[in-house]
């Protein structure tokens, strides 16, 4: 099944607002199923936006619009796709009733202009709005047909969601089924090198890989009747994946690293604490974006100054005065000073010079050192990095949450 997406409005098509729209419609479509090779942006036009559907039906089973149901004179979705689909627009008595008991309720007066909202084809599929007085449609011509949705976000999504995504895997009979892999401490290149027999010889499932900032992604998605059976179809090429990459993967249900050790933590009944310089509190916030991380996250400290890694941690004058901030004693000292005084089982740390400025022939920019200290010992990892400064500070991150990641699979 082929699918159009059409998204109306001026608005949209002069960057006033972000089309959000387009991209929750393109990965529901892409999990029902549903083929999308075409998506517009159209102003608020008769004779365009008619050419648009006229041309998307040509291409696709089915064209799904957004926006320009309203009650205003601009708004002229229902009107043209009426005219194109060779429909006469009536009043729809129920469609009348529930908008004049919205405005009601709302306390508000519904002006003339309101009734075109309750005008729909005589055999159209309607699709109640009880989040709007807008509500959608879906006409249906010789085996194609027009789904129109309203453009706010809050109104569309429910809508989609509760009448044309039942509407639409009746009539395609299958979904697509995905699980995600995530991978820390590989490159896409080396992943996919890695799995390059795999990947030649799939077909159903398939494997996609894709990067992201200091990680990797693969994406197995089977063609299939329901979850069950999408199940059973990935669950082996996902397992033949990890032991081919190897430890690498930490996830395979497209978790975080945060939220991997949390669970972890949770799991074990341990704690931790973050003694951050370089990353300032993104590590923290990092652990702390997990529902649930009160149960194991004890406490974060940004120790940014030489004066406060003394005075908070204590870490001692002399390793500062020989080694500097930036060294592996002090990451040492850092992680070992605040398991020390929080009282947690794992302390994690960081030091470094995120740049742009303040690099060194002998300590450039992208010099970190993460400490992690355990009830079995320390450990300090030396990491060059490359890039702006935020992403220094998202892997040194990434590369503390795997280090931590590890001892508690290894306890």
């Amino acid at each position: 099944m082929k699918a159009e997406l059409v998204s109306v409005g001026t608005e949209i098509l002069m960057g006033q607002i972000l089309n959000t729209n387009a991209q929750y419609i393109s990965q529901k479509l892409a999990e029902l199923g549903v083929d999308i090779y075409v998506q517009t942006t159209i102003g608020d036009n008769h004779d365009r936006l008619a050419q648009c559907i006229r041309e998307g039906l040509e291409r696709a089973d089915i064209v799904i619009l957004t926006g320009g149901l309203g009650p205003t004179a601009d708004d002229l979705t229902k009107e043209t796709a009426a005219d194109v689909m060779g429909m006469k627009l009536e009043f729809d008595e129920a469609s009348l009733h529930t908008l004049k008991v919205r405005f009601a309720a709302m306390h508000k007066d519904m002006t003339p202009n309101n009734l075109k909202q309750a005008m729909f084809p005589k055999d159209c599929i309607i699709m109640a709005n009880p989040n709007g007085t807008a509500p959608g449609c879906i006409m249906e011509r010789d085996g194609k047909a027009v789904a129109l949705l309203p453009g706010p976000p809050k109104e569309m999504v429910p809508m989609f969601e509760n009448h044309l995504m039942p509407y639409l895997q009746k009539r395609s009979g299958h979904i697509l089924y995905s699980r995600v892999m995530r991978i820390f401490g590989k490159g896409e290149s080396q992943v996919e090198y890695a799995i390059r027999d795999l990947m030649a010889r799939q077909s159903n499932p398939t494997i996609a890989p894709y990067a992201k900032t200091g990680e990797v992604t693969l994406r197995v998605t089977a063609q299939c009747k329901d979850a069950a059976e999408g199940e059973a179809l990935v669950e082996p090429v996902l397992a033949q994946i990890q032991e081919i990459v190897g430890d690498v993967v930490y996830a395979t249900h497209d978790e975080e690293l945060c939220e991997v050790c949390v669970k972890l933590l949770k799991q074990a009944q341990r704690t931790v604490a973050v003694a951050e310089s370089c990353t300032g509190g993104m590590l923290s916030s990092m652990l702390v974006s997990v529902p649930g991380c009160s149960d194991c996250f004890i406490e974060g400290a940004v120790t940014y100054s030489n004066q406060a890694k003394t005075a908070r941690l204590g870490v001692a004058e002399k390793t500062l005065a020989g080694f500097g901030a930036v060294s592996e004693e002090t990451a040492r000292e850092m992680a070992e000073g605040l398991r020390k005084t929080s009282g947690a089982d794992y302390a994690l740390s960081t030091t470094g010079i995120a740049g742009p400025d303040g690099g060194t022939a002998d300590k450039p920019v992208g010099l970190v050192y993460v400490g992690l200290a355990t009830p079995e010992g320390t450990k300090v990892a030396k990491l060059s990095l490359s890039g702006a400064r935020e992403r220094i500070r998202h892997i040194a991150c990434l590369n503390a949450l795997d280090m931590l990641r590890r001892a508690l699979i290894e306890q």
